[in-house]
């Protein structure tokens, strides 16, 4: 578990092998986000850097934010074995974006880790003031459904299921930063993705 002050609830990286075994494609779950070639991207609470990598090969230039160096590290790894040299690697605090990126991006993804934001009206205004006018914000999240189903290599995985929000809970949690709901698309075999438009 993490237990350094600012962790997002239940948004601990996953044992190794994991990862894999659910997103055996990264790259097209980011198509489904509706990422394209050439985008600025942040990606935010970037973990290991599972979908930094692939975001690094068709991206103009990503930066990947997290609150852990460790982390860090081995998303640049990940990146680094691409041959991607477009990604730059931030130390900090997710509610700190606009602080961190001082420009303007195309997009902001996050995965796996809004279930756990303790005040997702807060970091929804953040993601607003870096996005370009008509820029979008991505959520990858778990389908709100008991933990015991949701089974990686025979044992359950994910957030806890308190914890799990559904896409309309997604949606309430964003509008008030003024980003309105693009679409939702499935993301098999557990997650969806919210997508929202400044």
């Amino acid at each position: 578990m993490n237990e350094r002050a600012g962790f997002f609830q239940g948004t601990e990286m996953p044992t190794a092998g994991w990862w894999p075994a659910l997103w055996p494609d990264p790259a097209g779950v980011l198509a489904a986000m509706g990422i394209e070639r050439g985008f600025d991207v942040i990606d935010l609470c970037c973990g290991d850097g599972w979908f930094t990598a692939p975001l690094a090969v068709i991206a103009g230039h990503v930066v990947a934010i997290d609150l852990d160096p460790k982390f860090l590290d081995m998303a640049q790894v990940r990146v680094s074995a691409t041959g991607a040299t477009n990604c730059a690697f931030i130390e900090g605090d997710a509610y700190d974006i606009a602080g961190l990126v001082p420009r303007t991006v195309d997009y902001v993804l996050i995965g796996n880790a809004f279930h756990g934001v303790p005040e997702p009206a807060r970091l929804a205004e953040a993601v607003r003031r870096v996005l370009k006018p008509g820029g979008h914000f991505g959520i990858i999240n778990w389908h709100k459904r008991p933990r015991e189903e949701t089974k990686v290599s025979g044992e359950p995985r994910g957030p806890r299921t308190e914890l799990r929000l559904s896409p309309d809970e997604t949606v309430a949690r964003v509008a008030s930063a003024g980003l309105k709901l693009a679409r939702i698309v499935e993301l098999p075999p557990y997650h969806y993705g919210a997508i929202f438009a400044r």
